[in-house]
């Protein structure tokens, strides 16, 4: 079954913080501060798998303000999403604005003027892979006090807050995560540069599958 709730929370960015060292010296999240009308809500940003043995990777990008139609004119608060699409729900393997150019469509590589086409329509945005201080690093830029952001995922139980600020589907069978997969459920981070468009920070982990079913679980090699 997927999430038990899900959503996007709209306001502006107080502040930010990393989660203190653990014993092994590792930050587990980036946290935000942000201030809408409901009060100062904490979003924990996963920006490690909290498992040696599993990476984070990330990625960061620039969209229109349009194409997160209707999120942006719904204003500040908390919003639930129903999980499909065109309801303003994010998800990184079916999004037309966030999955990755499919290679697939092309048996050898395409003449240069056609990838060239190709970038301009729909710009490649590939995973990076490292640290979770890497992924922090990357996040922190985009992270400015006063301006507006939209973080996606899963609304605390109690309290005010967010997280599961990551994809959420593609956890392997048997994993503790596995009953929490589903499609159109992905959380990630943006927020408004000055221009109006947004900068997006997706982050998933390295256990994810990057091809999934209709429920969200890994998708079997065609």
């Amino acid at each position: 079954m997927p999430l038990d709730s899900y959503g996007v929370l709209s306001g502006t960015l107080h502040r930010h913080f990393r989660d203190r060292p653990d014993t092994t010296g590792r930050w587990f999240h980036v946290n935000l501060e942000v201030d809408a009308p409901a009060g100062r809500y904490r979003c924990a940003v996963d920006v490690d798998s909290k498992q040696s043995a599993t990476g984070v990777q990330w990625k960061v990008f620039v969209l229109a303000a349009s194409i997160l139609d209707p999120v942006p004119a719904m204003g500040p608060g908390y919003h639930e999403l129903w999980p499909s699409s065109g309801s303003g729900a994010l998800d990184y393997l079916r999004h037309p604005a966030l999955v990755d150019r499919p290679g697939c469509l092309f048996v050898r590589r395409p003449p240069a003027r056609l990838r060239a086409l190709l970038d301009r329509l729909h710009p490649p945005h590939p995973w990076v892979s490292g640290s979770n201080l890497d992924a922090a690093r990357a996040l922190e830029p985009l992270l400015v006090p006063g301006r507006e952001i939209l973080v996606f995922g899963e609304p605390f139980d109690h309290g005010l807050g967010m997280h599961d600020v990551h994809q959420n589907q593609g956890d392997p069978y048997g994993s503790q995560w596995w009953p929490d997969n589903g499609t159109w459920q992905d959380g990630a981070t943006l927020t408004k540069r000055p221009d109006g468009r947004y900068d997006v920070f997706l982050n998933k982990f390295t256990s994810q599958a990057d091809r999934t079913d209709a429920n969200g679980h890994p998708a079997q090699a065609p």
